[in-house]
């Protein structure tokens, strides 16, 4: 589903990344970690199309990203979603609206946006709160709130920068069962995360970053994870 072959990326003559190369299959779940500096956020904006590599090749679900016109970016990006740290809600708007934006932006129709946006308000826990606006929301719940406006276009692929960063311990773990269940009803999930007690609970691929470069991209444990769910699924059978 998604190919990055050799990415670099300058800032100012400065490598923040230096031939980043992996594979992320359908479906999957990654985590990118590594430490401040290491490239992550940099490396999640260019999957998002919100910044450009300056060297190397993106395909995205079949679509060379180096050879997407502006106006077919956000095409591209009806497709993914993407949760960051510090929520980005509008906050004269009540959870309601800002989800409703996220479908308004897109040409759906009114009755649809209704229906959806409850939908996944209710899917993270948030339609009773649905009325009030952000800032009257702790910070669990603004991420919450935050999920949901990725979510509620189904996207095929989201994308969480530091989405637990702000949060306390319990919040936090909350938002990653989010993840862990909106994955394996089919959705691809990258979260780049300083969060490693939660990453080693979760047990999914890990690819480590390090100065720009990815340092283990994961490949064999996550093989091995995926062995020990079929495994377990064909022990379960009558």
């Amino acid at each position: 589903m998604i190919q990055l072959y050799r990415i670099t990326k300058y800032y100012e003559g400065i490598p923040a990344l230096r031939e980043v190369s992996f594979s992320v299959e359908k479906g999957e779940f990654v985590f990118v970690t590594g430490p401040s500096g290491a490239g992550k956020s940099t490396l999640l904006k260019i999957l998002f199309c919100a910044e450009h590599a300056d060297e190397g090749q993106i395909i995205i679900q079949g679509m060379n990203t180096f050879r997407l016109t502006s106006s077919s970016i956000p095409y591209l990006r009806r497709n993914m979603g993407f949760v960051f740290q510090d929520y980005k809600l509008l906050p004269h708007k009540t959870v309601f609206e800002n989800i409703a934006l996220a479908l308004k932006v897109v040409g759906a129709p009114y009755g649809e946006i209704q229906r959806r946006a409850y939908q996944v308000l209710k899917k993270v826990g948030m339609d009773s709160k649905m009325h009030l606006t952000p800032p009257k929301l702790s910070g669990g719940e603004q991420q919450r709130v935050a999920v949901a406006r990725a979510l509620v276009n189904e996207p095929l692929v989201l994308l969480a920068d530091e989405p637990t960063g702000n949060l306390d311990p319990q919040s936090g773990q909350d938002v990653f069962r989010l993840f862990r269940d909106i994955n394996m009803k089919g959705t691809t999930v990258i979260v780049a995360t300083h969060d490693w007690e939660t990453v080693r609970k979760m047990q999914r691929r890990i690819i480590t970053m390090e100065r720009g470069r990815v340092t283990d991209d994961g490949r064999q444990v996550g093989k091995r994870i995926e062995k020990q769910e079929q495994r377990a699924v064909i022990t379960k059978q009558p």
